[in-house]
């Protein structure tokens, strides 16, 4: 249904695209990135690119599998992030297309981040934030095994933390060996 590739310089115009694309959209429920993450896309996405090669965050794009089908990649409809990632901890985020709402693209997005944050990057748990506003969000957090930890706000906005711990199984490993 959905891949994630780790984020790539050429990945630029179309997360550029995306993000024009879904702007309103996303401006409904979280705290809107502003006219300068725009106008200044190209040293961000430069920026993002040099810090996750320190390990301190790990971008990914999804891509949905409707490609070409001779290797080409699907349409980017989203993207799931891992940020502030720190002594076996890590805060998810993620942004999913309105045209890919609605169809569990978030559910299994987040679910194979969660695995690749246990299995290739070695965390041991992950904390998210969502606005009060925003149930599908909160419902997919749910769905991926995260509880809830606290009230908080997200930008101006009230909101939610959760938390989940990366348990062997998320690890690959079997629960008893």
């Amino acid at each position: 249904m959905v891949r994630l590739e780790r984020l790539r310089a050429d990945h630029a115009p179309a997360l550029l695209a995306f993000e024009r694309e879904n702007r309103a959209y996303f401006a409904r429920t979280v705290p809107d990135r502003g006219d300068a993450y725009f106008a200044r896309f190209a040293a961000h996405h430069a920026a993002r690119l040099a810090e996750q090669e320190t390990g301190g965050i790990h971008f990914h794009v999804v891509l949905d599998d409707d490609g070409d089908g001779n290797g080409a990649s699907g349409r980017l409809i989203g993207r799931v992030n891992l940020v502030d990632v720190e002594r076996g901890t890590a805060e998810l985020g993620y942004r999913i297309a309105e045209r890919a709402a609605g169809r569990g693209v978030a559910t299994a997005a987040v679910a194979a981040l969660c695995r690749l944050a246990a299995t290739t990057y070695g965390l041991t748990s992950l904390t998210a934030r969502t606005t009060l506003d925003n149930p599908a969000s909160r419902t997919v957090l749910e769905r991926n095994g995260f509880v809830f930890a606290e009230h908080t706000t997200v930008g101006d906005r009230p909101g939610v933390r959760y938390e989940r711990e990366l348990l062997a199984l998320d690890r690959g490993q079997n629960m008893r060996g």
